[in-house]
């Protein structure tokens, strides 16, 4: 049996039941899921990645450590 996701339009109100899908969808990450099984990316890339990834959010924190410059 396959699971899946299923919701229930009441009184007509289909905006609703979208609103709700496009939740669910987006709280189970499964677009992202799906789009990173679009492509195959080699374990070596894949480090690669986290490492700009790591080194990105490192850079980004001690710019927000850093004082503002002295102006007088």
């Amino acid at each position: 049996m396959r699971k899946g996701k299923m919701i229930v339009v009441h009184d007509g109100n289909v905006e609703k039941a979208l609103r709700k899908l496009k939740k669910k969808i987006q709280e189970d990450r499964l677009l992202i899921n799906l789009r990173e099984r679009e492509q195959y990316t080699k374990p070596t890339t894949q480090r690669k990645l986290k490492a700009n990834a790591a080194k990105n959010r490192w850079r980004k924190y001690l710019a927000s450590q850093k004082l503002p410059p002295k102006n007088h």
